[in-house]
């Protein structure tokens, strides 16, 4: 670590609910970075849901994002509640909320409306009640969305990649929209790696005759491998889901089996141990007051029968296509980090009262000056809905960028910051 950068550990304490400020408290961490306690705060807000800030290494700190940052600001990064060293929310804690009904209804407090409202308490106990500035990655951009409707007072300004929400849509526009972005990558990966086609089928025809149990306990069905998918969105996915297909098979004395390197990587990308709350909640972060979600993935992709295996392995040479950002039933019987959850995850998929997470009237008079970068190929953020929701929200300027995907802050280095920075410095 550069040796002028300083690293502070915060910790506070919230209401979980904060409609009842003297109720149940949690606590929620935060790392202050820093080489000038002089400059403004900006705190920044992770994807998600259910992801932990980031930890910076050395060379982020010398060549990322964080680095550009660092040099305008004060960065705040805030573990959101029930991720890192906040008050976790997993299988482990949960059961001690009671049985699942009681676990469900105390998840439905870990949206992104908590989250802004837990990191105005932060806010004023930093700066002293100055406003600060927020920079948002993905479902962190939604969150800041959310803060522009809930408390601009809170904003001096804000910076959003890859995540404008949809401020009308629920979770059924989103994934109507996902499945045919999906599609797009898959013929990406086959038109780039054309063998990957029947590598594919042949590990989906295995896994289909076999019943197959990773080392970690998953089991891998034909639907968890297709789910491989979410790496497409990534700069790079393309490329490392290749290398992930490239040789799965090995031979042993009596059979042909899966190679353990394939095994030990397939269970690394399937496994939600380090994020429960991203397959918990990713449908309920679209909800806006319209009604359960009830599982939209699942029934949104039957409208997509191209994404049906069986179907697909029925007919000679069709490729097998990958699914991305989705969310399924299935999920909580295959994975292990996952199983003791089900009946919560049911009941949050047929939880009625969700509130609205965006005030459309706020935004259209918002005079917060925001700045964001909607990338045209994002596999996880519509790039249309997030056209649409820019132009409903008052003092918001777009760019519009076909030189990275959804990881573009990480992946571009400074690039991505540098611009909006620039874009920022530009309208002052």
């Amino acid at each position: 670590m550069p040796p002028a950068i300083r690293q502070t550990d915060h910790l506070f304490t919230v209401p979980l609910h904060h409609d009842r400020p003297r109720g149940e408290q949690i606590e929620l961490y935060a790392r202050e970075v820093t080489a000038d306690e002089t400059l403004p705060w900006l705190v920044f807000l992770q994807g998600g849901p259910g992801h932990r800030s980031p930890r910076p290494l050395p060379a982020a700190l010398a060549t990322g994002w964080l680095s550009r940052a660092l040099q305008d600001y004060r960065v705040l990064l805030l573990d959101q509640r029930g991720t890192g060293r906040s008050t976790p929310a997993t299988r482990q804690t949960l059961p001690s909320r009671g049985d699942a009904r009681r676990q469900a209804e105390y998840l439905t407090a870990f949206r992104a409306d908590s989250i802004v409202r837990d990191a105005e308490l932060v806010r004023r106990q930093l700066t002293g009640g100055a406003p600060w500035s927020v920079l948002g990655q993905s479902f962190g951009g939604f969150c800041t969305i959310s803060y522009l409707s809930d408390a601009p007072e809170g904003l001096a300004e804000v910076f959003i990649t890859g995540g404008v929400p949809t401020l009308e849509g629920d979770a059924d526009d989103v994934y109507r929209a996902a499945y045919p972005r999906m599609e797009d990558k898959n013929a990406l990966l086959y038109h780039r790696y054309p063998q990957d086609v029947d590598i594919a089928r042949s590990i989906a025809e295995f896994l289909r005759e076999h019943e197959t149990v990773l080392p970690d306990g998953t089991l891998l069905t034909v639907e968890a491998f297709q789910s491989l998918g979410i790496m497409l969105g990534a700069t790079d996915g393309v490329d490392r889901l290749h290398y992930l297909l490239e040789d799965p098979f090995c031979q042993t004395a009596h059979r042909t089996e899966l190679s353990d390197r394939f095994q030990w990587q397939v269970q690394a990308a399937l496994s939600f141990a380090e994020r429960p709350l991203y397959a918990l909640l990713h449908e309920a972060i679209y909800a806006q007051g319209s009604g359960p979600t009830a599982w939209a993935a699942s029934r949104v992709r039957k409208q997509f029968p191209r994404f049906d295996a069986e179907r697909v392995l029925s007919e000679t040479g069709t490729p097998l296509l990958f699914t991305g950002e989705t969310i399924h039933p299935w999920h909580f019987r295959t994975d292990p980090a996952l199983r003791p959850l089900r009946a919560v995850a049911d009941l949050l998929a047929g939880y009625e009262d969700w509130r609205p997470l965006y005030d459309t009237s706020v935004l259209a008079a918002n005079t917060v000056p925001t700045f964001a970068t909607v990338y045209t190929d994002d596999l996880y953020v519509d790039p249309k809905q997030s056209l649409t929701t820019a132009d409903a929200i008052r003092a918001l300027t777009v760019h519009v960028s076909d030189d990275h995907e959804h990881d573009g802050l990480t992946a571009s280095g400074t690039d991505v910051l540098d611009h909006l920075l620039g874009m920022a410095r530009d309208a002052r």
